[in-house]
């Protein structure tokens, strides 16, 4: 049970799981950089005790590991499964008693309590400036908080339990906004806070927010979990850490008693500013866009604060570990959510909302031909719900099939499915319609299409990766397999749109003759060594890549009916385009300067 972020740092420090960076580092990409190399390496939680700038010291990458992250919550986490899992299923309590007996209290236990004494919290004040200034990527707009537990209540509301604590990313410096004065919040309206905006707008009454960062280990974990109607942030962020969440209200802000730091500040209702660009978990920059503005109060801090962060990249990076412990956690909560669901995996490797994976149900009919019919209404129900209608790409298998098949090993699925696909059948576009704010593939901000692959059926092909000469058109070339089945080509660099769908069109008449038995699928890429050459990079490519209602063709391909097919192979550009937004690139000298320092600590 930790009572702060230092707590949990002693922890990790005593089990081996922490190394100390003892000289000054520069939190100016540098601080970013030792994170991104020490957790390629599968290393442990850093602690940097001297911050250029900043009289606190930081720790990152303490999620860095699926095992460090079963550490962490070692002792509670059996618990809190108990918990989710008599939510989904309470019939589970006459079925074992035993098992279950326990879970109620736990939650009971777990209620958060108002801090009688001086609360840790209260210890000091700072300003904006005297925060540690991580800037994670060099053409980041500024110092962002990466790691931030935003905490907002409805308008004249007193009830703690009906407060909502969200992960939306903060600007500390940079762009238009006051030093010291103003930071910026990243969120769309539809998520719990914008809700909150919302309301206060249609109010008198000042927007009072207060932004979370460090404490226990749980509580920045809570602030991103899809946690079960009915069940607080603050019910939940107790019982995974073991104790209850300690809050306080001051100057009409409530603050965490046992957060390192506390932003407290008033979000104005009707004002914007431009916020990053930012280095995002897509892979890429999200571009500067007018989000609000906080103005700030105060900034409370702890005795012993430190300074919690992470590096946001292309995955995997630390918070894939977030996408681990919540599997692990709402795994039996996918039924009661989506009926006749099995599974779904919200591919990490894809940037997560741009493919889904699922295993459904099909259950009815069994007196004729087995195609896709309940998965349907089982992926249009997933389309619907929640964090999962941003999914841009989602492929749902029937469990009946291959009752071994699991979302979640990517390969034996993609092969699954691919053997059994019918491109004539079996793709159902929706064009028009909204996808993440941070994937920049569609046709305009927040804007693009989505298409369903629902599979169902039996085996009707052999999958091959190998191939007799193709005989390709003038610029493209470097044919090679990313997976049996999946063929990558090198095609020319994007130019225009009317262009590049003429040159695809030729590309795919000339390719019409060619005997694509067992090749389902082809890819045309900048760089078929690069995406061939992995798992993850032919998965982030494609799918980060490529907006299905202007990037999804086929080798004689037809509309009947205003459904679209293909009698031949499927074929998505995945190339880069020039409205994409810019990948992120380290800076090659302060990467090789954090090699050379790290390589002499090993040794």
């Amino acid at each position: 049970m930790y009572r702060s972020m230092m707590d949990c740092v002693r922890d990790l420090e005593k089990h081996g799981h922490l190394m100390r960076i003892k000289h000054e580092v520069d939190p100016d990409l540098e601080m970013a950089e030792i994170h991104r190399q020490v957790y390629a390496q599968g290393g442990p939680a850093i602690f940097y005790e001297k911050v250029k700038g900043s009289p606190f010291p930081a720790v990152s990458n303490i999620y860095g590991t699926n095992e460090r992250i079963e550490f962490l919550f070692r002792r509670t986490f059996p618990k809190v499964q108990k918990v989710i899992e008599l939510k989904a299923d309470p019939t589970n309590f006459m079925k074992q008693p035993f098992r279950y007996l326990s879970a109620p209290f736990t939650a009971l236990q777990a209620l958060p309590m108002k801090s009688l004494f001086a609360p840790p919290i209260t210890y000091g004040t700072c300003k904006i400036s005297d925060l540690p200034q991580v800037k994670s990527w060099p053409d980041d707009g500024g110092a962002f908080i990466t790691l931030p537990q935003v905490f907002t209540m409805e308008p004249d509301s007193k009830d703690i339990m009906k407060s909502n604590v969200g992960m939306y990313r903060i600007q500390l410096s940079g762009n238009e906004y006051i030093p010291d004065k103003e930071i910026g919040l990243h969120y769309q309206l539809h998520r719990g806070i914008g809700v909150h905006h919302t309301m206060y707008n249609q109010s008198e009454e000042d927007f009072r927010c207060c932004i979370f960062v460090g404490g226990p280990p749980s509580h920045a974990f809570v602030a991103i979990m899809p946690l079960p109607e009915g069940l607080s942030e603050l019910t939940f962020a107790g019982m995974l850490g073991g104790r209850r969440f300690r809050y306080l209200k001051k100057d009409g802000y409530y603050l965490s008693a046992d957060a390192d730091f506390c932003i407290t500040g008033i979000i104005k209702k009707n004002v914007k500013r431009p916020e990053g660009p930012f280095g995002d978990h897509l892979g890429y920059y999200s571009l500067k866009h007018d989000f609000p503005v906080m103005e700030v109060d105060k900034v409370y801090h702890r005795k012993d604060a430190v300074w919690h962060f992470t590096v946001v990249g292309r995955p995997p990076a630390e918070d894939s570990g977030f996408g681990y412990l919540i599997h692990k956690l709402v795994k039996k909560l996918t039924t009661q959510e989506f009926p006749g669901v099995k599974e779904i995996n919200a591919v990490d490797a894809a940037g997560v909302h741009p493919l889904l994976l699922a295993i459904g149900s099909e259950r009815y009919m069994p007196f004729r031909e087995r195609k896709p019919e309940e998965i349907l209404t089982q992926a249009n129900r997933i389309l619907g719900s929640g964090q999962t209608s941003l999914a841009k790409f989602l492929i749902i298998a029937a469990a009946g099939d291959d009752p071994t098949l699991t979302a979640n090993d990517i390969p034996t699925f993609f092969q699954h499915v691919l053997e059994r696909v019918d491109w004539r059948r079996d793709l159902h576009f929706q064009t028009k319609t909204t996808i993440d704010t941070l994937d920049y593939s569609g046709t305009g901000w927040n804007a693009g299409s989505k298409l369903v692959i629902a599979c169902c059926g039996e085996k009707i092909r052999e999958l091959t990766d190998k191939t007799s000469t193709i005989h390709l058109p003038e610029g493209f070339s470097n044919p090679l397999f990313a997976e049996k089945g999946i063929l990558a080509i090198q095609a020319p660099a994007y130019t225009t749109l009317e262009d590049e769908v003429q040159k695809v069109n030729d590309f795919l008449s000339s390719m019409q003759d060619i005997n694509w038995t067992g090749i389902p699928l082809i890819l045309l890429v900048d760089n078929s060594n690069f995406t061939s050459q992995t798992l993850n990079n032919w998965l982030w490519v494609t799918f980060t890549r490529a907006n299905p209602s202007h990037d999804v063709y086929g080798i004689k391909s037809w509309v009947k009916f205003k459904h679209w097919g293909c009698d031949g192979p499927l074929v998505i550009d995945a190339r880069t385009k020039p409205h994409h937004a810019p990948g992120l690139v380290e800076n090659e000298t302060i990467r090789m300067q954090v090699k050379q320092m790290l390589a002499k600590k090993v040794s």
